[in-house]
């Protein structure tokens, strides 16, 4: 045998035995497919992939993608013999407490993850996002010779996530938009957690992809590194297409007693089964966690050369400097995550008016009047951008002849939308928003939920958010989604009530940091409230203010979101006329809320007036909170009707009568 191909079988070999020595340890985790897979994550490693471990965050790494997360072993495992800050300790570590090494990788959490993956499918679809971004900045960025961007994206991912729909949505988008930068490894072990995949999946995935306009290669054995090595360069060569590499393994290669089995996908293969497996490979079954010298060396040898590319690299980018100063300002300022020194100047300030203005519209028209000043500002929607006033008017499309364009086009995959958002999300120097209707946020949970557990900030734009949708009905008018939304650790829910609230909604999400921003937008028309004669529209920020004051003492608080805050102010008014006094508080955001100090949270909602009303066309849960034990709610306890929006507020009471008849009884006139 060549003495370099037995150098890699010895390194590969290693692989496998920390994989399972890792899993063992913890007494949890899925051992079988880094078994497998080895080869694969080998070959990305030490042959092609360009990283930096001293620097993990290099801007023109390649990425990597476990979409198969819960194989990680293998990645944690390449991640410590290449030179990432992750110890033998940390491998020791695998699924404890405080641990680096999570049961699934987590982005932030350990170096050299790239993206949060578990959830299957979800990474194979972040990575058409990471994609686009590369896509984007090249065209941006990029200069005769000055390749500044030009990674490509590599995946690992599993029979399992070929199943899930996200995949299907992905990879058209991906084949559509004709993403040549994505290198993605198939490992086809033919085995999940219920048996053989035969049960339930048989399907041709090679003319599959091939349907989507993919490149696609199969390898018949996965443990031929040589196979795996050509198509990867081939895949590298193929620019137009994203490619597939179908590589036919065996999940927990080298177990005698569990290789091609279900046993060892999702539970550790004992100890008795461990000693076999070191004995096939040649390592000294009483040993754990070794790695061997040749070993070590050959894999330091492969994160050194990703250090030395990084330099020339940093080298590159000084150059381009002194040539084009000004677009590296821009590329660093973005990447920095800081936004123009004045770009809030472009915000525009809309005139209080009764004629009705949308809140989808104001955003629109915000979009519109800020997108210039803010460079890296990219999105779209799931073919509906008329209807949710999401296209960027002065800007091309992203297509696959122009990368530069800043429209995205998602067609109707909300699921792959949301993934993709996460996907540029993580790519520096990129600020993406996506948006559909608030109904169809269901089927960007996944994402939306990664995102949070990543405190990465993609925007969520969703229109159509209640009721006022009108005839549509109950499949499009949203109830519980407000509060599902809110339910979500790390979010930050926006409704804004008008025009200028909703320019300030842009405002917070765009300077908003650690988490998504969800931004929530009517289709009905609003009235445009006085700025000069209620309370200034930026109090956004801290998530409630005091909109409208009585006279005299308030007897009660109105308190709504939204469209809402119309009604309770007209419901004021009528009140006064009865000698009552109500305070109005506009509540956009309860998470911006629950932000503030004591202090402020008391002005708001002083502990003396008890006697609250929350308004808002969505579930009433959550809002006790604010209401008090001595307040209510008027709030959407069913599913909507189909009819025109003014019969539908009348039937479920967001009418002034029923405003102020609550409100006087709550103070028992």
């Amino acid at each position: 045998m060549d003495s370099n191909l037995k150098i890699e079988e010895l390194a590969i070999n290693t692989v496998r035995t920390l994989s399972i020595d890792g899993v063992q340890k913890a007494n949890s985790g899925h051992p079988g497919m880094p078994m497998g897979a080895a080869p694969m994550g080998h070959v990305l490693y030490s042959h092609y992939m360009n990283f930096n471990p001293k620097n993990p965050d290099w801007a023109n790494r390649d990425r990597f993608i476990l979409s198969a997360g819960h194989g990680c072993m293998l990645q944690y495992s390449l991640l410590h013999l290449t030179g990432f800050n992750v110890t033998i300790d940390d491998l020791k570590n695998f699924r404890q407490l405080n641990s680096k090494t999570a049961g699934h990788p987590e982005y932030g959490l350990i170096d050299g993850v790239d993206v949060t993956t578990g959830p299957l499918g979800q990474g194979f679809a972040n990575g058409v996002g990471f994609a686009i971004g590369q896509k984007n900045l090249a065209a941006r960025y990029n200069k005769p010779g000055f390749e500044l961007f030009d990674y490509n994206i590599y995946a690992i991912c599993s029979d399992g996530d070929m199943m899930e729909g996200v995949t299907s949505e992905a990879a058209s988008l991906a084949g559509h938009l004709e993403l040549g930068n994505m290198i993605y490894l198939y490992d086809d072990n033919h085995i999940s957690i219920e048996g053989s995949t035969d049960i339930a999946f048989n399907e041709d995935v090679a003319k599959r992809f091939e349907a989507y306009n993919w490149h696609v290669q199969t390898v018949e054995d996965g443990n031929d590194i040589t196979a795996i090595i050509n198509a990867v360069r081939n895949a590298k060569a193929e620019k137009q297409k994203p490619s597939l590499i179908k590589v036919r393994t065996q999940i927990a290669y080298g177990s005698p007693n569990k290789v091609n089995t279900a046993g060892s996908h999702g539970s550790p293969l004992g100890a008795d089964e461990i000693r076999l497996v070191k004995e096939f490979f040649g390592f000294n079954p009483d040993e754990s966690f070794a790695v061997p010298a040749e070993a070590a060396a050959y894999y330091a040898a492969a994160g050194e050369k990703g250090t030395k590319a990084n330099q020339k690299w940093d080298e590159l980018f000084e150059q381009y400097r002194a040539e084009f100063p000004e677009l590296a300002a821009e590329y660093e300022l973005a990447a920095s995550g800081e936004l123009p020194a004045n770009w809030k100047e472009s915000l525009p300030v809309f005139a209080p008016s009764k004629d009705k203005m949308a809140t989808r519209q104001a955003s629109g028209k915000v979009l519109n009047a800020i997108v210039d000043s803010l460079p890296g500002l990219i999105g779209g929607a799931a073919d509906l951008a008329p209807s949710t006033e999401t296209n960027l008017k002065k800007h091309n499309s992203f297509t696959s002849e122009d990368r530069s364009g800043r429209n995205f086009h998602f067609g109707i995959r909300e699921h792959a939308m949301g993934s993709a958002l996460v996907g540029l999300a993580l790519t520096k120097g990129v600020i993406p928003f996506g948006a559909t209707f608030l109904m169809f946020s269901e089927y960007m949970r996944p994402p939306i939920r990664l995102a949070a557990i990543m405190k990465i900030r993609p925007i969520f734009v969703y229109t159509h958010d209640s009721i006022g949708l009108g005839e549509d009905g109950t499949t499009h008018q949203p109830v519980e989604q407000l509060i599902s939304l809110r339910s979500i650790p790390n979010i930050t829910v926006i409704r804004p009530a008008d025009a200028n609230e909703t320019a300030h909604a842009w405002r917070v999400a765009l300077e908003h940091k650690d988490g998504p921003v969800v931004l929530v937008f009517t289709r009905q028309g609003l009235p445009v409230l006085d700025q000069d004669k209620y309370g200034k529209a930026e109090g956004l920020e801290k998530g409630a203010y005091i909109l409208s004051e009585p006279e005299g003492r308030p007897e009660l608080i109105l308190i709504a979101t939204g469209s809402e805050v119309a009604l309770i102010m007209d419901a004021q008014a009528k009140l006064k006329e009865e000698g009552i006094a109500a305070r109005v508080v506009s509540m956009p955001s309860w998470e911006l809320f629950e932000k503030q100090d004591a202090a402020y949270k008391e002005e708001v909602f002083p502990k003396a007036i008890r006697k609250r009303l929350a308004v808002e066309t969505g579930s009433p849960l959550g809002w006790h909170k604010y209401v008090t034990d001595e307040g209510d709610i008027i709030a959407m306890n069913t599913f909507g009707e189909s009819a025109p929006a003014e019969e539908l507020y009348k039937v479920f009471g967001f009418t002034i009568d029923n405003v102020v008849g609550k409100a006087k009884a709550l103070l028992g006139k």
